[in-house]
């Protein structure tokens, strides 16, 4: 984890394990753990996608080559999780997994549609083994005619309706940073935790991807419901009086509430990284500021020994027997 305490961040005494690829899992997870939750991730021996995703901090030779850990996308999106690498589709490793979920809060995951039933690791039968739990299921689409589809980001984007009001009206659509899913897991999670502090029950909770695009269209649906013929004119172009990068670095309201970290990582190194969504100026703040910590994002089965041994009581050589068997 990070040498900061997570002992008076708004979250902290939950735990949380994460079972999340690419982008709207992981940034759910990535604020629960900012917060103060304990969060483990759970990556492929591989490790997740997002490790292979550009942009890469430059190298020592500064070519910028890719790296698994030096993944700017992976470094922002795991910040102050635990790592462990696990293939629970493995008879062995699904069992680690079930004993992993004995022993958290909240589960949370974007597995491909079906991956989870077909693993025997679906809410109701991981509810057998916590009652208590809450899982969170990020999916492309949700139950229904599409629930088995797969889909990325653009395709998301796109089933959503965003695309069709971005981008030059003479122009292919735009798309844009597709962050809405996670974000709605995140506050998805926080009232269920509520919840669950009032009636100690578990729940699952479903997120899809396609309703949260199609929930932010701000104004354009319900004058679409009035005015079906104009409302919705398609691409209506770009803002062009918006800040560049540099300059929303150089913001003097960014610099002085510290909105932008330093955080050091031992591979990728000291970067600078976006700072809280909101800040809680009622209760201690942190060495980072208002209930929210900065740090960084694990290596590639970082904390294997730690999360496995002290957590699930496993000997160093069971770790060795399986590391031998390719489930860790």
């Amino acid at each position: 984890m990070t040498p900061e305490t997570a002992e008076d961040l708004p979250l902290s005494g939950f735990t949380v394990l994460e079972l999340g690829e690419g982008v709207a899992a992981p940034y759910c997870g990535k604020l629960l753990a900012d917060y103060g939750a304990d969060v483990i991730k759970v990556e492929p021996l591989e490790g997740d996608p997002a490790r292979r995703h550009g942009p890469f901090p430059d190298d020592t030779t500064g070519a910028g080559l890719p790296h698994q850990e030096k993944s700017a996308l992976f470094l922002y999106l795991n910040t102050n999780k635990k790592g462990v690498t696990l293939d629970f589709s493995t008879a062995s490793g699904a069992r680690l997994l079930r004993r992993l979920v004995e022993e958290v809060d909240v589960l949370v995951e974007n597995q491909p549609p079906g991956r989870m039933e077909e693993l025997a690791l679906s809410y109701r039968e991981l509810a057998h083994v916590n009652p208590r739990l809450l899982m969170i299921s990020v999916k492309p689409f949700g139950d229904g005619p599409y629930g088995r589809w797969k889909a990325t980001n653009l395709t998301s984007f796109a089933s959503g309706g965003q695309m069709y009001l971005t981008g030059d009206p003479d122009r292919e659509p735009l798309v844009s940073a597709g962050y809405q899913a996670g974000l709605n897991a995140f506050a998805a999670t926080l009232t269920v935790l509520l919840g669950l502090a009032v009636m100690e029950v578990g729940q699952h909770v479903e997120i899809s991807a396609m309703e949260c695009q199609a929930c932010v269209l701000e104004n354009h649906l319900p004058d679409y419901a009035y005015h079906p013929s104009e409302a919705l004119s398609r691409q209506r172009g770009s803002v062009n009086s918006v800040l560049t990068l540099e300059e929303a670095l150089a913001s003097p309201q960014m610099r002085a509430r510290r909105y932008f970290q330093e955080v050091d990582h031992p591979v990728a190194g000291r970067w600078v990284y976006p700072g809280p969504p909101f800040r809680l100026t009622g209760g201690p703040p942190s060495d980072s500021g208002w209930g929210w910590r900065a740090g960084r994002a694990p290596l590639l089965g970082e904390h294997n020994e730690e999360v496995f041994g002290e957590l699930l009581d496993l000997e160093r050589s069971d770790l060795v027997r399986l590391r031998a068997a390719g489930v860790v």
